[in-house]
């Protein structure tokens, strides 16, 4: 998992593979401000993303997840949130599961959670060996205005 501000892409990209810098480059070049809410195409089923606007919830509401095919780059236009965010470990109670469907894997409950506060600029990447509760209240629920950008794990290798 990583966690940073768009401010912070130039240092960021260095250390991170091509697939993601292409990711972080489509943040820091697009202006979400007239875009609509729903899903859009990048670069075919490598790098695809959604735009959501939503009400943060409780975060005993809200179910751990984590997913398989993609890493998610989570990017916070307008609002704050909190997102659960643990390693995935062995034995996670799976409360449902959609990774063949839907490439997401709910667990009831994790260990050692820890809570990462997401305010306007910020961005964190949740590789597949991690879990992620995100869209939680830190505080009052508000409205969020969220950019989901989905890079296929494999791109990681070259493939």
């Amino acid at each position: 998992m990583i966690l940073s501000h768009l401010d912070l892409i130039g240092k960021d990209s260095a250390a991170l593979a091509p697939a993601l810098q292409k990711a972080l480059a489509y943040l820091k070049n697009t202006d979400f401000s007239n875009v609509k809410p729903g899903q859009f195409a990048i670069d075919g089923d490598r790098l695809y993303g959604m735009l959501n606007e939503y009400q943060t919830e409780p975060k005993n509401e809200r179910r751990p997840e984590a997913h398989r095919k993609y890493i998610d780059v989570q990017y916070i236009v307008s609002g704050q949130e909190l997102i659960g965010y643990a390693p995935w470990v062995d034995g996670l109670p799976v409360l449902e599961d959609r990774l063949a469907q839907w490439d997401v894997i709910h667990y009831s409950d994790v260990p050692n959670e820890t809570d990462l506060l997401m305010t306007a600029g910020m961005y964190a990447i949740f590789y597949p060996w991690d879990v992620h509760r995100p869209n939680c209240a830190s505080g009052a629920v508000q409205l969020v205005r969220k950019v989901v950008l989905k890079v296929a794990a494999q791109s990681l290798h070259g493939t």
